[in-house]
């Protein structure tokens, strides 16, 4: 991917936070959503079943970003 198509993926992805955000002030209420994108990337990983070992790795780093941000308050 380029730097070009990472850009315009960025920006996408911060006005899709800003959608949301502004749909729905109470920060609890996005959990829906992030499960909802966490679906559909899991829709796409599986569409290549070598991927969905890596899917799963993932998800695994994310939990330990997770646990690191509500430990030390910073991403």
């Amino acid at each position: 991917m380029s730097a070009a198509n990472e850009d315009e993926l960025r920006d996408t992805l911060d006005k899709t936070a800003l959608e949301i955000a502004q749909m729905y002030s109470n920060p609890r209420s996005w959990q829906s959503w992030m499960v909802y994108l966490l679906g559909r990337m899991e829709a796409q990983a599986t569409q290549n079943p070598a991927y969905m070992d890596s899917f799963k790795e993932m998800l695994a780093s994310l939990q330990d970003e997770l646990r690191n941000r509500l430990k030390t308050g910073g991403w």
